[in-house]
């Protein structure tokens, strides 16, 4: 195999803010993996909070032996090899899953989403997502978001009913809302969730602290609106404790390890009857589209990464009424980026 990778800095339309912190630029790696002359392609988003950096993006592509990986793709051993090599790093981990997924449709001649079942007559509407901002700038986001369907919206600090009014202000679209573990009494919780229900929210994700079981279970347990993990699950192994303390979980290939356990955890949470959200950090076309593979074995999609960046290198994925239209090509379905390596 010959590998080559690309340090890029993704840079965001719109400063982005949550409940914790704000930022206007997510580092990436972009990986292009070569084998027998066909070329996959994969992304590691390294959102600050999750810990990765390129620095460590690429000292984990230096403990990789890539003559271990010989098609047809042991999906599930390659995963147990990248585990062992270290803990954590997710990012990367996905880049390289992404990339070997990407080469696996190549060589099969067909598009991901076939390999993992998803039927795309069935693709969920994906959101645009708002970040926490003022009430001019909110105008802004949601004027850009034109042609959306769903708005995702960022709540968790003290003015999240002002956030939702201005919304409301200049649209009336079904809303998601990420609390990013925001809210810390119950009693409050509860009365904003009743009070989303009543502004059209869908569904509400981490709405406490991820480590607050309890809390979180209480609030399931009393909304009218699903309750989804999100910073609560990354890889499969978190999802036993939630059973029974969610309405449902957040995948994110940057946080399930890429494609394969991304999956799996699909597979397992409705093995628990819960619903399934399928997001993405700030990401390009690559795991964007990579996410848009298992979107349709989703209730939701939450995939807006090329909308809400500047600079991504890559054809944007095409969407009609909302919603990803795959193109049925090999592998990914990825176009563009010509000379990028």
């Amino acid at each position: 195999m010959k590998i080559s990778s690309k340090e890029f800095e993704l840079e965001l339309k719109h400063p982005f803010s949550i409940s914790k912190f704000t930022r206007t630029s997510t580092p990436l790696l972009l990986l292009k993996v070569e084998y027998e002359g066909v070329a996959g392609y994969g992304e590691a988003s390294m959102v600050p909070y999750m810990g990765e950096s390129h620095a460590t993006a690429q000292a984990f592509l230096a403990k990789v032996d890539w003559n271990r990986f010989k098609f047809p793709f042991d999906f599930a051993a390659i995963h147990q090899y990248l585990d062992s090599l270290e803990a954590g790093n997710p990012a990367i981990k996905a880049a390289i899953d992404i990339a070997l997924n990407d080469i696996n449709g190549k060589l099969q001649n067909k598009p991901c989403y076939e390999i993992y079942g998803a039927d795309p007559a069935k693709m969920p509407v994906t959101s645009y997502t708002i970040g926490i901002d003022s009430p001019e700038v909110i105008r802004e986001k949601v004027a850009d978001a034109r042609g959306f369907k769903v708005l995702k919206i960022k709540l968790g600090r003290d003015n999240d009913k002002e956030l939702i009014q201005t919304i409301r202000s200049v649209s009336n679209l079904p809303l998601y809302v990420d609390a990013n573990q925001g809210w810390s009494d119950r009693k409050q919780a509860i009365e904003m969730v009743y009070w989303l229900h009543d502004q059209g929210v869908v569904l509400i994700e981490q709405p406490m602290d991820k480590n607050n079981l309890d809390g979180n279970a209480w609030l399931t347990q009393r909304s009218p609106i699903p309750i989804l993990a999100d910073e609560a699950v990354q890889r499969i192994g978190d999802m036993e404790k939630l059973r029974g303390a969610y309405h449902g979980i957040n995948i994110k290939l940057m946080k399930s390890a890429g494609l394969y356990e991304a999956h799996q955890m699909i597979v397992k949470a409705r093995s628990f009857g819960m619903k399934i959200l399928i997001g993405c950090m700030s990401e390009t076309s690559i795991a964007t589209l990579a996410g848009a593979a298992l979107a349709p074995l989703c209730d939701w999609a939450d995939l807006d990464g090329p909308w809400l960046t500047k600079n991504n290198p890559f054809d944007a994925p095409k969407m009609e009424n909302g919603k990803y239209v795959l193109n049925g090509l090999p592998g990914l379905g990825l176009t563009g980026g010509e000379g990028l390596f």
